[in-house]
C-alpha cells in the first residue's frame, strides 16, 4: 500500500471497480493510505477478498484502526447486479463519495473476425458498466453537493489501436460519457474525469504478451518490449503511476478539474 500519513481523504467513502488485481487494487492501496475508506468491486469473489485481507492488515499496522475496506461482488453490465452491490457499500460504509470506474475487458480480433457477441460484450463491459455505476451515484453527490467520478479510459479512448476496435469504439465512449456527465453535474459540486493509461504493467498487458507470443512466434521478452516501445520513455506504466493520478483526481483540491482525459503515458499521446 502506498504509505501516507496524508489523511486528504478522511470520512470519505470510494468505490473501486476491478479492484481485485492491477491498477484497481494499486488505486484502492493509495485512496486507503490517504484516508478513504474503500469499497473493492468486481466478479471473483476469491480475489476480492484476498486484496482485502492485504489492504486491511497493512492499513490496521499502520493506524491500528478497524478495516477500511470491504468487498463487494458485481457484475457491472448487469443493472440489477450493480444495484445490489451499490446498496450494500452504502449499508457498509455510506454514500459513496468517489467512485472509480476501473473495471474493463479487452479481446483482439481483426474486424472481419469480430464477432457481434464479442463486439457486444466489450460495450457491455466496458461502456455499459461505467454509465451503470455512474449512474448509481451521481444523485447522490449531487444532492450533497460533492463527488468524485473518475474513469480509467485508457489511451484507447483518445486514438486507434488496430486489432481491438471494439474496446477503442467502448472507450471513445467512455470519453464521450465521461465529458456529457461532467457538464451536467460541473454546478452540483461533482466532478467527472477521465484517466487514459498506455499500456500498463498488468495482467492485461500480460495477457497481450501471450496472444502477441502465439501468433507472431516472438519470444516472450520481444513481444513486452514491443508494447513498451509505443511509450516514448521506453517502458510500461506502472499500476501506482496510474494510481497516484487517479488519487490527484479525486481530491478536494483538484475541483478545478472537470471534464479532462488525463493521459498517462509517457507522452504516447500529446
Amino acid at each position: 500500500m502506498a504509505k501516507s500519513t496524508s489523511q486528504a481523504l478522511g470520512g470519505l467513502h470510494a468505490v473501486v471497480t476491478g479492484g481485485g488485481s492491477g491498477i484497481g487494487a494499486a488505486i484502492a492501496a493509495r485512496l486507503i493510505g490517504q484516508g478513504a475508506r474503500c469499497t473493492l468491486m468486481g466478479r471473483n469473489l476469491a480475489r476480492l477478498q484476498a486484496q482485502c485481507a492485504t489492504l486491511a492488515a497493512e492499513c490496521e499496522a499502520a493506524d491500528g484502526l478497524g478495516p477500511h475496506v470491504a468487498a463487494q461482488v458485481c457484475d457491472i453490465g448487469d443493472e440489477a447486479s450493480v444495484q445490489r452491490a451499490f446498496a450494500a457499500a452504502v449499508q457498509a460504509f455510506g454514500p459513496v463519495d468517489i467512485l472509480v470506474n476501473n473495471a474493463g475487458q479487452v479481446e483482439t480480433a481483426p474486424l472481419s473476425r469480430t464477432s457481434l457477441a464479442m463486439w457486444q460484450q466489450s460495450l457491455q463491459v466496458n461502456l455499459t458498466g461505467t454509465f451503470l455505476c455512474s449512474r448509481e451515484v451521481a444523485e447522490g453527490m449531487a444532492a450533497r453537493r460533492f463527488g468524485r467520478i473518475i474513469n480509467v479510459a485508457s489511451t484507447a479512448s483518445l486514438k486507434g489501436y488496430a486489432y481491438v476496435a471494439a474496446y477503442c469504439a467502448a472507450k471513445h465512449g467512455v470519453l464521450g460519457l465521461t465529458r456529457a456527465m461532467a457538464l451536467e453535474l460541473a454546478r452540483k459540486g461533482v466532478t467527472v474525469n477521465a484517466v487514459c493509461p498506455g499500456y500498463t504493467d498488468t495482467d492485461i498487458v500480460a495477457q497481450a504478451v501471450s496472444k502477441i507470443t502465439e501468433k507472431t512466434g516472438r519470444s516472450p521478452e520481444a513481444a513486452r518490449e514491443a508494447l513498451a516501445q509505443t511509450n516514448p520513455q521506453g517502458r510500461l506504466v506502472q499500476p501506482e503511476e496510474v494510481a497516484h493520478t487517479v488519487c490527484w483526481l479525486a481530491s478536494r483540491e483538484a475541483g478545478a478539474m472537470n471534464g479532462q482525459a488525463v493521459a498517462v503515458c509517457g507522452g504516447e499521446w500529446m
